[in-house]
């Protein structure tokens, strides 16, 4: 029964998302597309429940206590009323959508060895998820920051039924008692609050089913960043490749079996708010430009560092927004930015609890061993170097321009942290260095494919242009 619960608690944000991005995104592209049936589930995981910690902080602000009627009804009728709408505009082809994404699954589409290939890539991903199922449902809450940052306020929230405040520990003396703290009291409440509602369908506390939603976290930034590719473009296996690269990657992994930490749903609302925007900029959908939004938001309430992030985000938008000039503004941005950081770096202060000081001494034996050397991304940065190598005529160009600038001020972000904070202290024992970068690795991912795709495009006529001129003469 506890399973059952937690599919159907499950399963209504889920669906409320799906339904609200497909009752809002009518338009050029064709709704029967796989790519963009992908593209709607796996975006509809974040946006449902990214809305449904929303609609909880609006019960708790008024004085509503948790329950699974007060918090499932609201979102049930909206996800319904989404639902018709959706059925009303597009109903003659959702037939065709799911035909099409069977043929696809399937293999439909590809011949001989590229067949194969798919069949095979999509067997390893399907056991790969179902392990790390296993191990999501064995597990119980693991120790470190799972213990001292998140669960904390999750454990609190769902016994009280009410989102209550967590103070700073000499606050908490001085309050004798009558208030919480943690490590971090000051971390936002988004990842605790899809704890409390998974405590709350079960109806109990579980440390282990508490987890789930990483799980399916995963499964989702699969199926999006495949939607994403599938539209841009590339065939159906190399838009699958893009999947299981994310999704394969060991730190990634870890991060879903050893569910609790907000990084993964912190690089998952990171990339595809960036993907969302560029989409936006080629499309003009409405849905995409809602996404890009909302995601936006949701990076600063699900870790601090989602603040900064969003505005790695600026140089990009500038790129897409204003393809004139933009290049040029977004390049003379980041300078400013940079000079900007080496003055407060002279000055000793501290930002997000990072303490900003001008002692260049980036730790390379850390980051050489993290990024290169030991497994936790097995070939990812070299595929990026070779990316950037081979890629390089494209990578300022109208289409790619914005992508590659956001992955620039992302890599910038990185390295300023590594270089000029207290954060350098966490790089050789092998730490934050890893669960930062975290944030930007799946986007990585993308950029990579994308420029590589670029690269093939350019060589393709330069390969056929021989044997047209025979024909010709």
């Amino acid at each position: 029964m506890d399973i059952v619960a937690l599919a159907c608690g499950w399963a209504l944000p889920w669906m409320l998302g799906a339904a609200l991005l497909r009752a809002i995104d009518h338009g050029a592209v064709p709704r029967e597309d796989p790519g963009t049936v992908a593209w709607t589930i796996g975006c509809g995981w974040f946006l449902g429940t990214f809305l449904l910690t929303l609609w909880m902080r609006a019960l708790s602000a008024t004085g509503v206590k948790f329950g699974v009627i007060v918090v499932a009804v609201p979102l049930a009728v909206i996800a319904g009323l989404a639902a018709w709408l959706a059925w009303r505009r597009e109903g003659r082809t959702l037939g065709p959508s799911v035909r099409a994404s069977g043929r696809v699954l399937a293999g439909a589409a590809l011949h001989g060895r590229t067949r194969a290939a798919w069949r095979a890539l999509l067997a390893w991903l399907i056991f790969r998820f179902a392990l790390l199922l296993c191990e999501t449902l064995s597990r119980p809450l693991f120790a470190w920051d799972t213990w001292a940052h998140w669960a904390t306020k999750a454990r609190v929230w769902f016994e009280l039924q009410a989102i209550v405040p967590f103070v700073a520990t000499p606050q908490w003396f001085d309050l004798a008692g009558a208030a919480y703290t943690d490590s971090n009291p000051h971390y936002p409440g988004t990842i605790p609050l899809l704890q409390v509602w998974g405590a709350t369908v079960l109806g109990r506390w579980d440390d282990v089913l508490v987890n789930l939603p990483w799980w399916l976290t995963g499964v989702a930034l699969a199926l999006a960043i495949y939607g994403f590719l599938a539209q841009r473009s590339l065939c159906p296996l190399w838009a699958l490749v893009g999947a299981w690269l994310v999704v394969s990657l060991p730190i990634l992994d870890v991060h879903i079996a050893l569910a609790g930490y907000a990084d993964l749903p912190m690089a998952a609302y990171l990339t595809l708010a960036v993907l969302a925007g560029w989409r936006w900029t080629e499309q003009r959908q409405r849905g995409d430009a809602a996404l890009a939004l909302l995601f936006g938001v949701a990076c600063v309430l699900v870790k601090n560092p989602g603040k900064v992030w969003v505005l790695v985000m600026l140089p990009g938008a500038v790129v897409a927004l204003m393809p004139r000039h933009g290049l040029r503004i977004a390049l003379a941005g980041l300078a400013g930015v940079i000079a900007a950081l080496l003055i407060l770096a002279r000055l000793d202060v501290v930002v997000l609890g990072y303490r900003l000081h001008l002692d260049f001494a980036l730790p390379w034996r850390g980051l050489i061993d993290a990024y290169l050397a030991y497994a936790n991304w097995h070939l990812l940065w070299y595929g990026a170097i070779a990316a950037a190598v081979v890629g390089w005529r494209h990578l300022l160009s109208r289409e790619l321009a914005p992508l590659t600038l956001v992955v620039l001020a992302g890599l910038l972000f990185l390295f300023f942290g590594f270089a000029f904070t207290n954060a350098k202290l966490w790089v050789e024992d092998q730490s934050t260095v890893n669960r930062a970068t975290l944030h930007l690795a799946p986007l990585l991912v993308v950029w990579m494919l994308v420029a590589f795709h670029a690269w093939m495009v350019r060589l393709t006529p330069a390969v056929t242009e021989p044997g047209k001129q025979e024909a010709a003469g």
